[in-house]
This record gives C-alpha cells, structure tokens and sequence, in this order.
C-alpha cells in the first residue's frame, strides 16, 4: 500500500526524533562513563598520595594543598616531572610464567601420582 505525503513526512519526522533520542541517550552514556573513570582516577591518585605523604591521614585538605603547591614549583619537582613524562608509560605486568622444573608446584596426590 503506497503512503501519501503527509505519511511519508510523519513517518520521517517520527525517525528524525528516535535518532535524537539515541543521540542523546549515547552522550549520556558517555558523560557517565567519563565521570566514572574521573572519579576512578581520583580516587587512585588520592590512594597514592596518601601512602607517600607520612601521616597524611592526619593532615587537613588545607595542609595537603599548601604542601603540594610548595613542593611542585620547586626546580627539583619541576625537573623530576619533565623526566616522568618523557618516559613511555609502564606496560601492565605479565603474569609470571610457571617453574620448569617438572615436579615443582605440586603438592600431595598429585606429585606421587606424576611419579
């Protein structure tokens, strides 16, 4: 059955609206998706600065921020900085491969059972 015009339109006005609301619902996605991996990140960095700041624990936000503001416009850091981001980004550790001894890592059973 063939649409008139006026069915033609509404029915390309009704995927006009569909597409806008898959637009908007992926950049919802997304804005999600880059507040969890911000809040991830701050979370992560804030867990490092606290095991390398002795006693940090005890130390208000204040302190902590007086501390980095001076430690950071010192030549070393400045220096020590340029150094980090020269070098290419650690790779991920790869799992460690298992002994070449036959026998090693069995227990019980299994090491006489090889036997």
């Amino acid at each position: 059955m063939a649409k008139t015009f006026d069915e033609k339109v509404s029915s390309l006005d009704e995927e006009i609206r569909q597409l806008h609301n898959r637009r908007k619902n992926l950049l919802k996605q997304q804005r999600a998706q880059d507040s969890k991996e911000r809040t991830k990140r701050l979370i992560i960095r804030g867990a490092i600065l606290e095991s390398l700041i002795p006693e940090a624990d005890t130390l208000t936000n204040e302190q902590i921020k007086a501390f980095l503001e001076k430690t950071i416009v010192s030549e070393y850091a400045k220096k020590a900085l340029s150094m980090v981001k020269a070098q290419p980004p650690a790779q991920p550790a790869k799992p460690a491969e298992p002994p070449s001894g036959a026998d090693e890592g069995r227990t019980g059973e299994t090491a006489r059972a090889a036997s």
